[in-house]
């Protein structure tokens, strides 16, 4: 399926109206923030989300570079902010923005940096967010897709502590595809306490274990 050239005009924008049957809005969202979600979770962008695919690393670039810059500065902390006193949504406005905030910090970065060490340069800011989004009110609401994607730097993240932390997470999302992958960093962390497949792109040295482990199948990510 060809890639569509603008969000605003993809075949099955994301619904970011009504996340459940109480119709809660989010009119609030900053527009940035409401093109990264309607960009990421439309349906015909959902089959590049853990696939390289040259097309859609450049949509990305096309539509978001200037964002990613900005969010990399901390430039994008207003979409994670909302007023109570003007929006009656507002935990969920700012659990929107924060999520947005992690798929450009998290996700974006390695659609942009491809075999480069930018790629995992802002994992500890998208981890710091993650926690805290995770125990804002509303979070456990949240569509499926959407917790599966403010969780996903615990699943990036080379600290054992935080695999075992937050694996009961993954577990409550009911996806047996992202329960098993998360399980399989878990268990490279676990034995190495890094993921050796980003050795290289981290100048790394590789031990003679890690690099026996390299050899076998679905070693790398």
């Amino acid at each position: 399926m060809a890639l569509s050239t603008d969000y605003s005009t993809a075949k099955n924008p994301a619904n970011l109206s009504q996340l459940d049957p109480q119709n809660i809005s989010l009119e609030h969202l900053a527009a940035d923030a409401r093109a990264v979600l309607d960009f990421w979770f439309d349906k015909d962008n959902e089959q590049y989300w853990f696939a390289q695919n040259d097309a859609f690393d450049k949509q990305i670039k096309n539509k978001f570079y200037n964002i990613w810059q900005a969010a990399k500065q901390g430039e994008c902390v207003s979409w994670r902010i909302a007023d109570a006193a003007t929006d009656s949504n507002s935990s969920v406005t700012a659990l929107a923005g924060r999520l947005a905030e992690i798929i450009v910090l998290d996700q974006f970065s390695r659609n942009l940096c491809r075999e480069q060490a930018c790629a995992f340069a802002q994992d500890g800011m998208a981890l710091a967010l993650a926690q805290e989004a995770i125990g804002q009110p509303y979070f456990d609401t949240l569509p499926a897709q959407w917790r599966k994607f403010i969780i996903m730097p615990f699943m990036h993240s080379e600290s054992a502590m935080i695999h075992e932390r937050y694996l009961p997470l993954f577990k409550q999302l009911n996806d047996a595809t992202t329960l098993e992958f998360e399980e399989r960093h878990k268990e490279i962390i676990d034995k190495f306490g890094r993921y050796p497949h980003r050795n290289d792109t981290l100048d790394r040295e590789t031990t003679d274990e890690e690099e026996a482990f390299l050899k076998q199948p679905n070693s790398s990510f």
